[in-house]
C-alpha cells in the first residue's frame, strides 16, 4: 500500500510563477515611476501660499521663483507666468539659476511676460556665475528688471531688498548689500544658495533662496538623492536663526537630470502682514 509520500511522486508539480509575477509587478512599478519622475511631476508646479507678521506699514504679497532653469519660453514658463498673473503680486523676487546655458536669451520672453507694482527684482544663480559671460545688469535692466549684486535699495519706503552674489560660487557681501538700508525698514535678503542663512541671519527679517530644488528625486525612507554644494543645511521651506526667517524654495526647473520625484516645481506666494 502506498503512503502519502510514495503519492507524492505521482502528483503534478505546480510551476512556481510568484518569484516572475513579483519581478514583473516590480518592473512595471519602476517604470511607472521613471515616467512620472520624468514626465509628470516636473510640470506640476503647485503654488504654496504663506503669511508672515512682518515691521511693514502696509500688506505686500511677494511672488517668489527660483531656479528656473530655461531653454526658452516654452510650456512650463507659460504655466508659471499665467500662474504668477493670476497671484497678483505686488513684488517678484527671482533667485537665480534663471538659466544655465551660458546664454540669458532663452530667458527674455519669459522676463518679459512678468510685471509688478514694485518690480522684479533678480540676483545670481551658480549657473549665471559659472557660464554667463555677457552683460546681465543690461540685459535684466532692458527687460526692467532689477539685478542686485551685493546691492540693495528701497521697494518702498518700508522694505529694503538685498541682494547678493551666489554664496557657493561667488563672493556675497552682505554688509554692503545693508549698506544705506534705513533702520526701521524691513530687510528682505535675496540670496541663491541658502547654508549662507547662516552668516544672514541676525542681519535680516526675511531671506528667500533655491539652490536645492527641494532636493529634486527624494527617496522614501533615503532622502535626496544628491544636494549641491552650498545646500546641505537647509533643504526646502521655512527655517530660524537668530529671529531672522529664511524660506527655500524648491524651485522651477531641473538641474542635470531632467526628473522631479516627490519635490514638485514651486511658485512661492509670501504675504507680509503688519504685526
Amino acid at each position: 500500500m502506498l503512503d502519502d509520500k510514495d503519492l507524492d511522486e505521482f502528483r503534478p508539480r505546480r510551476r512556481r510563477v510568484w518569484p516572475r509575477r513579483v519581478l514583473l509587478g516590480l518592473f512595471v512599478a519602476i517604470a511607472a515611476l521613471v515616467v512620472y519622475a520624468r514626465f509628470v511631476e516636473p510640470r506640476r508646479i503647485e503654488v504654496t501660499k504663506h503669511a508672515l507678521a512682518a515691521r511693514v506699514t502696509s500688506p505686500i504679497k511677494i511672488a517668489h521663483i527660483t531656479d528656473l532653469h530655461t531653454s526658452g519660453f516654452g510650456p512650463l514658463e507659460q504655466k508659471l507666468v499665467f500662474l504668477v498673473r493670476q497671484e497678483n503680486p505686488d513684488l517678484i523676487v527671482i533667485t537665480g539659476d534663471t538659466v544655465d546655458a551660458g546664454d540669458l536669451r532663452p530667458a527674455r520672453d519669459f522676463l518679459a511676460n512678468l510685471s509688478a507694482p514694485l518690480g522684479v527684482w533678480i540676483v545670481r544663480g551658480n549657473w549665471e556665475n559659472w557660464t554667463v559671460k555677457e552683460d546681465e545688469r543690461t540685459f535684466y535692466s532692458s527687460l526692467g528688471a532689477r539685478f542686485l549684486v551685493n546691492e540693495g535699495a528701497l521697494a518702498r519706503k518700508d522694505i529694503w531688498i538685498a541682494g547678493l552674489d551666489d554664496p557657493a560660487s561667488g563672493k556675497p557681501d552682505l554688509a554692503k548689500a545693508l549698506e544705506g538700508a534705513p533702520a526701521a525698514a524691513f530687510k528682505l535678503v535675496l540670496l541663491h544658495s541658502p547654508d549662507f542663512f547662516q552668516e544672514v541671519g541676525g542681519h535680516c527679517d526675511l531671506a528667500l533662496a533655491g539652490h536645492t530644488h527641494g532636493g529634486q528625486v527624494v527617496l522614501p525612507a533615503f532622502g535626496p538623492v544628491w544636494l549641491p554644494q552650498g545646500g546641505k543645511r537647509y533643504l526646502r521651506g521655512w527655517f530660524t536663526l537668530n529671529r531672522s526667517h529664511l524660506f527655500v524654495n524648491r524651485g522651477i526647473g531641473t538641474s542635470v537630470l531632467p526628473v522631479r520625484l516627490r519635490a514638485r516645481p514651486e511658485l512661492a506666494i509670501i504675504n507680509l502682514r503688519p504685526n
